[in-house]
Order: structure tokens, then sequence, then C-alpha cells
């Protein structure tokens, strides 16, 4: 440790920080355009230009190291003259289009002009005038505003691990641009928008829409994937109009994926339901709620009381309090057909037990492994801030990454691919079997026939010997035919080294859905449900014929049952050929609950705007529904009960390396890729998502 003197104010510090963290940490203020405490230092932008005694020019504060004894003055002549000379050279090219930049009540130009800026320029020559470039559906560019603080091109290198953008040209005539002309296709490229200190990258689809000092912010949590990334949802006049990110150093540090920051397009889509909708004599009719419900109860009690089967479909993107209402109605009414798990398609472990799926490590320590095997994933598009976590172990800590997958695919950092004609799951195997004469185990069963590869047994030595090892399973593994083969193969590598198994979650709340037992424990699981045609069907916030891998049976099934009722936050040509009910739901950010994330860790929030016309939040109705069955339990006024009966419930683990299984005779059936902009309804209506290379699951991650 040493002192340094900062602005007379004695200050601790670790030699070698650089002087501006040592200020932020005092808060003391310097001003910045390039630095971002979560990117390399440019030192390029010099608007962090200080005093420091002994040194005969101002010298940056970002790439300063502080000393012993070293004495600062931010607010010195010297200082001062240095920052306003800096800032009268950032305004020289600068347009004064202020008043129609997005940018603008929240620029960090605007507000550090304020205090460093003058009234009067000393340049009367022209402007220049730089093209803009179309970098896709996501991000609008206004490149004549943009200072060269780099932090866009960086942030692709270093956080984004794509180089999609690029400075070409000096001086003044240097400028910022895309590849040959390219889009900007990064899954996290949204949070270039927030790095950019002036207008110079905005939000396309927020674009012209509101002013900031119109917006309040709610403080919210994503509901697409499982990481639980923290968010605000900022609102106007009961309208989301844009979604960014909230700081959390433990789960997104203060990172966002697009598919969390632009998704609430899909709240504002034409297929909104805002009116319950009945069915009578083949033509759809909006009616009041008394009289939906009504119908809801008349067609399930027609179904039960004929003794006919009633299954209960669910989204992992609901609430916990949603899903526990859900699996307590439907008990309550003596149904076991009940699951969420609708692109699974190996169902062979629930004969054992239900294995909550979990990232058994925090997700903060995931970037300290020094080594990773990837099992069955495209972890860049399914879990982008995991992936980024990753990528920070590879690129930081020199670790190893495998990739076991049945294709190639494209990853943003160095991988060791293990691919070929055997299979992933006989390439999984091989290494497992050479781990196990690693660690002097026998292998049982079939296992015991296997003569591990060259490459399998260099895999399974560098497992083996790493001191700090992660394995992550995730959704091409659960959506393979061979799935509990898969997870006891992981469980054992797992077993015999020291690494962690993380059967990844993928939804919001697959881990809350597991909590509260929205499962088939003595009754039919989804892929069961649509097979055997049952005679009613509850859908409660998917659409079966987006949702399930096997959609056309999905479709057929609903079809042939007497009575369908969807709670649903989206109208849809489809749905009203097979439904007899549809009850509008709000939808993200439009009612409070809580979300578990991948580590277990509850969080939950309130709502941010009112469901949109005559919608409700899905608890409310379930909790009516179950008065008027006149189940007992379900007198509920606020999520808060709800959530306290559920609130001590534990993840079920089993042991997976007892469990029994079956090696595959043959080779794989390629899995088909789920886009991240398809794996649920409100995604898939935002269009500006639905606009980029990612949409279309065909070309993703082939390069």
């Amino acid at each position: 440790m040493v002192k340094v003197e900062i602005n007379g104010q004695v200050i601790e510090a670790h030699e070698g920080d650089m002087l501006i963290d040592v200020a932020d940490d005092a808060q003391i203020m310097i001003p910045r355009f390039c630095y971002h405490k979560k990117l390399s230092i440019a030192a390029n932008c010099r608007m962090c230009l200080v005093e420091v005694e002994g040194a005969w020019k101002a010298l940056p504060a970002c790439a300063t190291p502080v000393t012993d004894g070293m004495k600062v003055h931010t607010k010195s002549a010297k200082a001062i003259a240095a920052q306003k000379s800096v800032m009268e050279f950032l305004l020289i090219n600068h347009p004064l289009d202020c008043p129609i930049c997005d940018q603008g009540g929240e620029c960090e130009l605007q507000d550090v002009a304020m205090e460093y800026g003058d009234d009067v320029s000393r340049y009367s020559e022209g402007k220049r005038v730089v093209a803009d470039r179309d970098a896709g559906s996501l991000i609008k560019t206004d490149m004549t505003r943009c200072i060269h603080c780099t932090r866009c091109v960086r942030f692709g290198q270093e956080i984004a691990g794509m180089k999609e953008l690029g400075a070409t040209g000096r001086s003044e005539w240097m400028s910022i641009g895309t590849y040959i002309e390219k889009s900007i296709t990064s899954e996290m490229s949204g949070n270039m928008i927030d790095l950019c200190p002036v207008g110079a990258l905005t939000s396309k689809p927020f674009r012209y829409t509101a002013r900031p000092w119109e917006l309040k912010s709610h403080a919210s949590i994503a509901a697409h994937d499982s990481m639980g990334s923290n968010v605000q949802v900022h609102t106007k006049n009961n309208q989301v109009k844009r979604v960014v990110p909230r700081s959390n150093e433990a789960i997104n540090e203060v990172w966002l994926s697009d598919r969390d920051r632009f998704s609430y397009e899909g709240l504002n889509s034409e297929d909104r339901l805002t009116q319950p909708m009945v069915k009578e004599n083949g033509q759809w009719v909006e009616v009041d709620w008394e009289t939906a419900l009504q119908a809801t109860v008349e067609g399930l009690q027609a179904t039960l009381n004929a003794k006919q089967e009633v299954g209960v479909l669910a989204s992992a993107n609901s609430t916990l309090e949603e899903l526990h209402l859900l699996q307590k109605l439907a008990r309550g009414l003596k149904i076991e057909n009940i699951d969420f798990r609708h692109r699974q398609a190996d169902f062979s472990l629930d004969k054992v037990g239900f294995n909550t799926p979990l990232l058994t490590q925090e997700i903060a320590d995931v970037e300290k492994a020094n080594a990773i095997l990837i099992v069955g994933s495209f972890l860049r598009k399914e879990l982008p801030i995991l992936n980024h976590r990753i990528r920070k172990a590879v690129i930081s800590n020199n670790a190893t990454a495998i990739v076991v997958n049945p294709e190639v695919l494209e990853f943003n950092f160095k991988v060791t691919n293990v691919h070929s004609e055997f299979g992933m799951v006989s390439e999984l195997a091989g290494i497992t079997r050479a781990v196990l004469a690693l660690a002097n185990e026998s292998a049982q069963d079939q296992l015991a026939t296997i003569e591990p590869t060259d490459a399998q047994k260099a895999i399974a030595q560098k497992l083996f010997d790493a001191k700090n090892v992660s394995i992550m399973v995730g959704q091409i593994s659960q959506m393979h035919s061979d799935f509990t083969v898969i997870q006891v193969l992981t469980a054992l590598i797992a077993k015999h080294t020291t690494a962690k198994l993380n059967i990844l979650p993928l939804a919001a709340n697959e881990v809350g859905a597991h909590l509260v037992n929205v499962l088939p424990r003595s009754g039919k699981n989804s892929l069961e449900m649509i097979s055997s045609e049952l005679s009613a069907y509850i859908n409660v916030n998917i659409e079966p014929e987006a949702d399930f891998t096997e959609s056309e049976k999905a479709i057929a099934a609903m079809k042939k049952a007497n009575f369908v009722v969807s709670l649903t936050a989206f109208d849809s040509e489809i749905q009203r050929d097979y439904a007899n009910v549809l009850l509008p739901i709000a939808a993200f950010a439009e009612t409070a609950g809580t979300f578990v994330n991948a580590t277990g860790l509850k969080q939950s929030f309130k709502m941010a705007v009112e469901p949109q016309g005559d919608a409700k939040a899905a608890w409310k109705i379930l909790r009516v529904l179950g008065n008027m069955f006149n189940l007992e339990g379900f007198d509920y006024t606020h999520t808060n009960e709800v959530l306290r009966e559920v609130l001590d419930n534990q993840a079920t683990q089993i042991d997976l390396t007892s469990v029994s299984y079956q090696l595959p005779s043959n080779n794989d059936k390629l899995v088909t890729l789920v886009s991240p902009y398809a794996m649920d309804a409100l995604v898939r209506r935002a269009p500006s998502l639905q606009a980029t290379p990612d949409a279309d699951a065909a070309i993703m991650g082939r390069g």
C-alpha cells in the first residue's frame, strides 16, 4: 500500500493502481471520455489530464500509476487549463445538434462541456462531416458526433470478442467504422450504446421516442435467460421505452445481452391479447372476465367429471409465484400431467428423480477456472453473460476451453473442438473412459469396452491435471435424445477430477420451476402429453406451435383436444384454431414476481407499467380460478404471500453417477439449433431482434 495526496486529501492505495481509479474510490471526480473501468486503457482522449507535482506537464490520470508520496491536483490552474484545451479541440468538429440527439440529457460530452467548455469557439473553419454506417437493426450511427474515444472498438475486441469496429485514418480524418460495411452482429452489441459517451451510437428502436428526463426508471430482472441479469426498465406514459443494464458485479457486471435489452419491443406488438375471448359456435367473441373464467371452469370441470385427462403446459419464463399457483391449482384438481420442459427429448432420468439444473458455482467464479469443458452447447447465444465469464477465463486466466458438440460452431474465444464422425456422445464417452483410467477407477458396463483415442486421452489429461475445472452442459445436450447419458458421463468426469458440474438452466425461471415442482411426479411429461392426445390442456405463457421441438405434434394434440384454455399475452391465428378460451395475462414489466437464477438466487421485482388493455397478472387469474373451483389456500392479496410459501424450497440433486444408462449404438442425430430470438413469445415479437442474422438459426454461429 502507498499513500497518495489528491487535492490535499491523503488516500491509501495499492501501488500501481491507476490514478483515476484511486480518485474514483475517493469520490474525487476527474473528467474522462475514453476511460472505462471494464476496458483496457487507451489514454487517447486526454480529458483526464491532471497536475502531478514533479512532472513538467499534465499527465493522463487513466494511464498514470500511483506511487508513494505522489501529490496530485485535479483543480489547479495547470490541470484546468489542460482540460479546457482538450475540450476545445473535441468541440472543434462536434455538430451542434444536441436538440435532436437521443443522447441529449445523458451525454457525457454535454456534462463535461458545461464545466470545461467555452461559449465561443476560436475555430472558424467548416466542421468535418462523416458518413454514417448501417450497423444493423439495433444500433443507429451518427458518426459526425464521434470523438474517437474508441470505447466501442475496445468493447468489440475485449468483451464481445468480435472485431466488428475499427479506426481508419489519422488526426481529424480518423473515423470509426465497420469492416467492409458489415453490420454489427454480436449478441451483446447493444452495450456499445451505453459505452458511447456521445450520440454517435444510439439505440435504433428507442430513437426519437422519448427524452431521458421524461423517463421513469424501475429496477427489474431480465426475463429470458437464467443469468438473472439486473436491468433498469425505463417507462413513459405507461409504456416501456427501453431496457438498460443495472450494475451487479456478481451477475452481469455492467453488461446486458441484446435479447434482454431489446425484447421489450414485443410488449407493443399488434399481437397483444388485451381482452378475454371465448369461442362460441366456432366464432371468437370478446367477453368480460367473469364470463371467460366461468367458461374455463366449466370446460375443465366437464373434462374432469368425465374422468378424462388434462395436461398443464407451463413456461419457465413465468414467475415463481405464477408457477407455484399453477401447480397448486393443478394438483388441487388431481391433475398430475404438468411440465415445462417442452424442448427436452430424453426423459429417462425422470424414473430416478428430477435433477434440478444448476450452475453449482458463483457466476463470478467461472472466470477463475483454468479448464472448461463445454458439452452440447452454443453458450455464446444461449447464455451470453456466462459465455463472457468463460471468455475472461480463457483470455485473462489462460484457461483451456474444450467444446464437445455435434457440429463445429463459432465461439468468440479460442477453443479445442472435439468433433468427429462418431458423434458427440461417443467422444464424451471416450474422454470419460480416459479420465477413469487416470483416476485408477475401473469402468463399468459399456464404458469398459471403449478404447480412448490419443486426442481423448490428451483432453482427459488436461481435465485431470487442472486445479479448477468447470463443466458446462447446455441446450444442445438438453435437446439431445441421449441427454441422460450425457449427464451421467459428465458427472463421472466431475467426480474423478476437480470439476464442478453445471447442468445449465436456460430459461429465466427454470430453477424456480423445479423448486415449486412444475414436474410430472406421477403424471405425463411434455412429450407424453402431446403424444397421448389428452382431452384438455391448460397452456400458461406458452405457444405450443413455437415452444415445442415437435411443434407439429403439439398443434395436432391441441386440435384434437375437447377443451384448451390459454393464459397468454399474445393472440395468434394458430391459437384461435385450437383454443376455446384465451385469457390475457401481463407480460414482462407488467407484473411483480420472482425469478430464480442459475445459481439458485431468488430475485424479486415490481411492476413497472400497468398491463395492456384488460390483461391481468397470471397469478391473480390462477388465484381466482382456485377460488372458483372451491380449493383451499387461494386467498392471496399480494405476491409476497405466495412467495412466502415456497421461500424455503430447496433444489433437488440426485447422484447422477449411480444412474444406469445405455450408450447409443449409432451416431448422433444433429440437434436443430434454436435461435436465441425464438426462445419465448416476447422475444419472437421484437422486430429489431428478428431483423438480425441471429434470428435465423440455420446460419447462426456458422461464420
